[in-house]
């Protein structure tokens, strides 16, 4: 047994690793040893001074220190316990990415839908039982006019009683409507968009007067510019007295 050169603790030598640097390091202080004890020496002294030295390298150099090392290294790694270990930081680490993702894909989702007040605005609600019959209200829906037309039975029959031939945008009245009395129309005009005014025109529908284009009691396109009729929104009757715009 040989003192630990490297004064780390140990009081032996039983590792290959530290016998393999305790071999080295006492055949550098033998050769420092030698180069000053040599000084003053006979030519004989010298000579076996040198043998010695050469004795000792040779001794060392048969055994590898660098392949001992990554020998333990290897036996190391192959701990079943630590590779085990290694597996479950692997493992946990991806389900912190995987969460991380999740998280940042859901975030920009949110951030995409539609706030509160935005959805609001996307439906509106209208009372129809205030709306005499022969009248007509204008309600605004996403910054829109539209029309709502409370029709009496002889406009119901003028409105049935055109021909499709006569239209330039042919569409039967029953198409447009759901219920025959009440007529719904976005109050847009179809030329270039601007709001026609109610009971006018030639057809005692709506007339725009901008470039002068008629549309019936049904809302469809007789005279003028506007190349189809009034768009009808889409909605629905939530009873007999109200309806679903949007």
């Amino acid at each position: 047994q040989l003192a630990c050169p490297l004064d780390l603790g140990c009081h032996s030598v039983t590792n290959k690793v530290c016998k393999a640097m305790a071999l080295r390091f006492s055949n550098s202080l033998i050769t420092a040893f030698g180069r000053q004890s040599n000084k003053g020496l006979s030519i004989g002294q010298r000579m076996f001074a040198s043998s010695s030295s050469s004795a000792s390298t040779g001794v060392i150099s048969g055994y590898n220190s660098q392949d001992s090392y990554k020998k333990y290294l290897k036996e190391k790694d192959a701990d079943p316990t630590k590779r085990t270990f290694s597996y479950f930081v692997l493992t946990g680490n991806r389900f912190v990415y995987t969460a991380a993702v999740r998280l940042i894909v859901l975030k920009f989702i949110h951030s995409m839908s539609a706030s509160a007040d935005v959805l609001a605005l996307a439906s509106a609600e209208v009372d129809l039982s205030n709306i005499a019959e022969g009248t007509a209200i204008t309600v605004k829906w996403r910054g829109k006019p539209v029309f709502i037309r409370h029709r009496p039975a002889a406009e119901i029959e003028d409105a049935r009683s055109v021909a499709l031939s006569e239209l330039r945008d042919p569409q039967t009245d029953d198409q447009r409507v759901q219920k025959p009395e009440w007529l719904v129309l976005l109050g847009v005009c179809t030329h270039l968009g601007c709001v026609p005014i109610g009971d006018a025109g030639d057809y005692a529908g709506w007339f725009c007067p901008c470039h002068g284009s008629h549309y019936d009691t049904s809302g469809r396109i007789r005279k003028g510019p506007a190349p189809t009729n009034l768009e009808v929104p889409v909605y629905r009757f939530i009873d007999e007295s109200k309806i679903l715009i949007g």
